[in-house]
């Protein structure tokens, strides 16, 4: 398929918006300012470039882009193309353009967009010249878009994002309590030219439906479908082939009789796709080769495959009488999540694909093994997925919907999306659930009107339809928490959900909010642990660094949307409020600030992470928010922007090892050690509990844990001061671990703390300010 790139240099014009829509053929390109761009683009990135705009992270800054969110934007470029050959259809794509758009190729109008998510294809056969050509792309205004419409009573959004409930803009980019409010413009992803043969493959969808571990067999579900301008088909064939390691493990021919079929393989032999710390991620070179009657291939498609099943074994309500589950079950085996909420990567979406490989780096790293692609972002590049197709990263996928309730108007643009996203994704091993929405159950009760969230007609019937009709065989879940109608039916308490969102008065991390929840899988919990010095420094001007009572810097990067809207003003004053829950007191200075946040923080996530770990299998996940800052902010997230560590990422790292050993809060005056084991080997070797300061031996023991178990291997009596134990542990293979527990009452005392840093080993590249 010839390709023709059209990603690089373009000219940006803009100007105020007047006119919802203009013809190109109206426009006097001397009279708007213009300026080289690139793409892929945001338009921002464009304006500072050009000196139009400063640095938006620094300061205050990103409030200027409030007056470019009424403009309009101009994009063109000027290409030489060839000719199509015979016969073939000339597509222009754009993987991704924000968001209402026109399109024009040599004067015509070939094309409309109105969707940032989704890829736009438009036939330009007819317009497309060989050799030069020029095209040209105007972006309307989102927000005036926005505003054309009144919003129903019983519709809902946050203060600031009314206007996006019938654009299809990622949630956030409105402005959100993790992400500034940028109301962007661009062509954000690749933009190229194709030229489409007529017979070619439209899809190829690869599931697996049963298999048998011990016996290595499995089958397959795979069906297709193609177009072509030929009337004879009955000599043609499909092969279907399965290749790993230069091996080919299948491979089997059969007749067309339409241009959709389907067949069942089924295999023996093969190796199985398993989660990370369960087994390896096997994948197979899967493909799908079109045959005409001669044996010629008129057309392959290529996909990677991990044979393997998911199910989401899930109950409607848990009650301490009526425990009820929620746990994956990959290849009949059941699977302890462990892992982390995946947030944009970028405010500026064009820049997400840079930052893709360093932050499942990260992530590896953490020995996490699921992600939830939280619905207020853009849906993942290719790329993503693959990486967690190659190292056993389970994905949770909640389409792009988060924090309201959406006009039954957008139902047909919903059902578009979804259709595209599903085809696009499902192929990957790695993506284990569909999820309607993010909090839009709970949004129901949060504005007062007693309505029902099972009468949600997007997540209830839409969307369930159109994963059980393009991917039946994977799990779908409503929305994230799901309150299902007989949650509704003893009264609507959110509490009796089986998965849950743990953030509550976020006081004490170890207060009744999180210790008494019934939840079996939490799929967002989290605590504020303030960024580096040098982070500080390079997003705040200098006379705005410190104190960070009453400080506008600080509110904007909390983050503020709008200067006006004081809804997420809390977050400071509650990171402080955090810090007196360890430490009695609130550091007077910058850098103690920091340092005791960062301990708050990582004592808190490490808390969270062993109680769901130790209570196995009674709780089956938890996935922290978040791994990494998409602005430089002030935030949950355990490295900032600028890739900078906070404590808790060490902390993570530790207690999220295949194998931890862990000690849990006092009962009867004794705290018990116990030894989880997430693996299917058995786990053996020696543990020990010390106390850091005198090296005074409490505790020695070896431990044997069954595969997939956690076991008790002994206790140690509560004490009442404070102090630091350390958990060191040694498995077969002579491999050393290390991790901790703050034992005796509270308050801890900051400066001993930062003593005990220095017997926590932690690592060169963790922020300073401990060290000073």
């Amino acid at each position: 398929m010839t390709r023709v790139e059209l990603n690089g240099e373009w000219q940006l014009s803009y100007q105020p918006q007047r006119q919802k829509y203009v013809s190109v053929d109206a426009v006097d390109w001397n009279t708007i300012p213009t300026i080289p761009a690139v793409v892929p683009g945001n338009v921002e990135l464009d304006l500072m470039r050009a000196g139009v705009l400063p640095e938006l992270s620094v300061g205050n800054n990103i409030y200027l882009l409030r007056e470019y969110e009424t403009y309009e934007w101009w994009y063109r470029k000027q290409f030489v193309a060839p000719a199509p050959p015979e016969g073939h259809t000339a597509e222009l794509v754009f993987e991704g353009l924000d968001c209402l758009a026109q399109v024009w190729l040599n004067g015509v109008l070939v094309g409309e967009a109105a969707n940032m998510l989704i890829p736009h294809r438009f036939d330009v056969t007819s317009a497309l010249q060989a050799g030069d050509n020029e095209l040209v792309v105007r972006i309307r205004s989102a927000v005036l878009e926005g505003r054309e419409r009144t919003p129903a009573p019983f519709e809902s959004a946050l203060p600031c994002g009314y206007e996006s409930l019938t654009v299809r803009k990622p949630p956030h980019c409105y402005g959100w309590d993790i992400m500034p409010r940028v109301v962007s413009a661009g062509i954000w992803r690749d933009v190229y030219l194709q030229f489409l043969p007529p017979t070619r493959w439209r899809t190829v969808y690869w599931a697996t439906t049963a298999v048998d571990p011990p016996r290595r067999s499995a089958v397959l579900f795979v069906d297709w479908d193609f177009t072509t301008d030929q009337h004879y088909l009955d000599d043609w064939q499909v092969r279907l082939r399965l290749s790993r390691e230069g091996s080919v493990a299948h491979e089997s021919l059969h007749p067309v009789f339409h241009t959709h079929g389907r067949a069942q393989l089924h295999l023996q032999g093969v190796d199985l796709w398993y989660p990370r710390g369960y087994g390896e991620p096997a994948l197979y070179e899967a493909s799908a080769e079109l045959l005409d009657g001669q044996g010629n291939v008129l057309d392959i498609h290529r996909c990677r495959l991990g044979i393997r099943t998911v199910e989401l074994r899930r109950t409607d309500i848990t009650t301490p009488e009526e425990p009820g589950e929620f746990v994956f079950v990959v290849n009949g085996v059941k699977v302890f999540a462990k892992g982390t909420n995946w947030v944009p990567l970028d405010a500026f979406h064009s820049r997400d694909i840079q930052h893709v490989q360093p932050t499942v780096e990260m992530l590896l790293d953490l020995n996490g093994n699921m992600v939830r692609c939280w619905g207020g972002n853009v849906y993942e590049s290719d790329r993503f997925f693959d990486l967690c197709d190659e190292h056993g990263i389970m994905v949770w996928q909640d389409f792009a919907l988060a924090c309201a309730i959406y006009p039954d108007e957008i139902i047909p643009a919903m059902k578009a999306e979804a259709e595209q996203i599903v085809r696009r994704l499902r192929n990957h091993p790695c993506l284990v659930l569909w999820c309607g929405n993010n909090e839009i159950d709970h949004t129901y009760f949060w504005t007062g009107t007693g309505i029902d969230p099972n009468t949600d007609k997007i997540s209830r019937q839409v969307l369930a339809e159109v994963v059980r009709q393009l991917d039946p065989f994977r799990p779908y879940l409503p929305s994230s928490p799901y309150v299902s109608e007989e949650v509704i039916r003893r009264g609507g308490d959110t509490n009796l959900t089986p998965e849950q969102h743990l953030w509550g008065p976020r006081d004490d991390f170890k207060g009744p909010t999180y210790t008494y929840s019934l939840a079996h899988f939490v799929s967002e919990i989290g605590y504020h642990g303030c960024p580096d010095r040098r982070t500080l420094e390079q997003m705040m001007e200098p006379e705005y660094l410190w104190h960070w009572q009453g400080n506008e810097q600080w509110l904007t990067h909390a983050t503020r949307p709008l200067p006006r809207m004081t809804d997420f003003n809390y977050r400071i004053p509650l990171m402080a409020k955090q810090i007196a829950v360890l430490f009695d007191a609130v550091p007077d200075n910058l850098d103690d600030f920091i340092l005791a946040s960062q301990i708050s923080q990582a004592e808190a996530l490490k808390f969270f992470i062993e109680r769901w770990r130790q209570r196995k299998w009674r709780t089956t996940g938890i996935l922290w928010w978040n791994l990494r800052d998409g602005w430089p902010i002030i935030s949950d997230a355990i490295v900032d922007y600028y890739y900078r560590k906070k404590l808790a990422y060490v902390y993570v790292q530790r207690v999220q090892t295949d194998v931890c050993a862990m000690l849990s809060e006092p009962e009867a005056g004794m705290h018990t050690l116990i030894v989880v084991n997430d693996t299917l080997q058995p786990a053996e070797g020696q543990v020990e509990v010390v106390d850091a300061e005198s090296d005074l031996l409490l505790l020695a023991a070896a431990y044997h844990v069954e595969p997939n178990d956690k076991s008790v291997v002994g206790a140690i009596p509560q004490i009442s001061s404070p102090a630091l134990w350390l958990i060191r542990w040694r498995d077969e293979q002579g491999r050393e671990y290390l991790n901790h527990y703050l034992a005796g009452n509270r308050p801890f005392r900051l400066q001993q703390y930062r003593q005990w840093l220095q017997l926590l080993r932690i690592p060169e590249d963790i922020g300073s300010v401990w060290r000073r």
